[in-house]
């Protein structure tokens, strides 16, 4: 067997997802079929390319040669085949990615207003790392994006990215309920001996930084459910588990939403787009637009709004 682009970017999933399982769903295969596409592979390079871990699937000394070359690879692909297709007419579709975050409901308006005459199609996805994969693909023509401190997404050209908010801190969500409902703000500490909700967005650091903060804190986080953003609500409000949650979503029904004492958890948004599907003047115009729809958002919890207005450094750059 030789290796083809299939090979490379089945690697590269493995990688930025950390689970055979999930990157089999995002290439459209089976677990089992990707486990022995794997074995192949590492034949054929002659050494394993991953290990496991308790954060999940881990390069090796190898494997990140090799998926560093992929990348190189596959940028070079994604970048001769993308510039190929040329900019989109005004007139056109806007595919645009977003995480999931409580502006998505503002989105389509502020950005349709700062691009009149772009329909625009939107696709909330909590991983940012499969965000920024259909933009490489030319899957999106733009996304917004967010990042915990410490982890990236790779991103080649044709794409481009800019700053929306440097950094603002996550919170936790808990049910109303809980002994510690009560407090205006929560040592993660305390919650040492919670059962807690993995992140939706896992692959791109979220899960990682989570572990890395509460190791930092002293214990071992004890993960025990997964769950998309939505569902993962009545779980928290039933007292069955907490989670950590962007700050401008208003709490859920039977929840409370408090900051963490010293800000263990912090998170950026960036805003990316293909420079062969938007030029600079709309790039520049759907920047205005994501940021109207991000600060429209920032009252929605009282105690981020605080923290928004306490530190003017972080707004979007107009």
């Amino acid at each position: 067997m030789d290796l083809d682009i299939s090979h490379l970017r089945m690697v590269c999933a493995m990688a930025e997802t950390g689970s055979v399982t999930r990157a089999a769903a995002r290439m459209g295969m089976s677990q089992p079929a990707m486990s022995n596409q794997l074995r192949r592979v590492e034949e054929i390079v002659g050494g394993a390319l991953f290990t496991r871990s308790r954060s999940g699937l881990e390069p090796t000394p190898l494997g990140g040669q090799v998926i560093s070359r992929a990348r190189t690879i596959l940028s070079e692909m994604d970048t001769l085949f993308g510039d190929l297709r040329g900019p989109r007419g005004p007139e056109g579709t806007l595919g645009l990615g977003c995480v999931h975050l409580a502006c998505v409901g503002s989105i389509v308006a502020r950005v349709g207003e700062a691009l009149p005459g772009r329909e625009v199609s939107l696709r909330i996805e909590p991983s940012s790392a499969l965000l920024g994969d259909a933009l490489a693909r030319g899957h999106l023509d733009a996304a917004l994006i967010g990042l915990m401190e410490g982890f990236d997404v790779p991103m080649a050209a044709p794409v481009v990215s800019r700053t929306l908010v440097p950094r603002y801190p996550i919170f936790v969500t808990l049910s109303e309920r809980h002994p510690l409902a009560g407090r205006d703000e929560i040592d993660l500490f305390d919650l040492r001996d919670e059962a807690w909700i993995a992140p939706p967005g896992a692959d791109d650091g979220s899960l990682s930084s989570l572990r890395a903060s509460c190791r930092a804190a002293g214990f071992e986080p004890i993960v025990r459910y997964e769950a998309p953003s939505g569902a993962a609500c009545p779980l928290v409000a039933a007292g069955h588990g907490v989670r950590m949650v962007d700050p401008s979503w208003p709490p859920h029904p039977g929840t409370v939403v408090r900051p963490l004492v010293g800000e263990p958890q912090v998170a950026r948004l960036i805003v990316a787009w293909r420079r062969d599907r938007l030029d600079e003047e709309e790039a520049a115009a759907l920047y205005r637009g994501l940021a109207a729809a991000y600060v429209e958002h920032t009252g929605s919890h009282p105690t981020f709004e605080a923290w928004w207005h306490a530190h003017p450094q972080v707004h979007p750059l107009l």
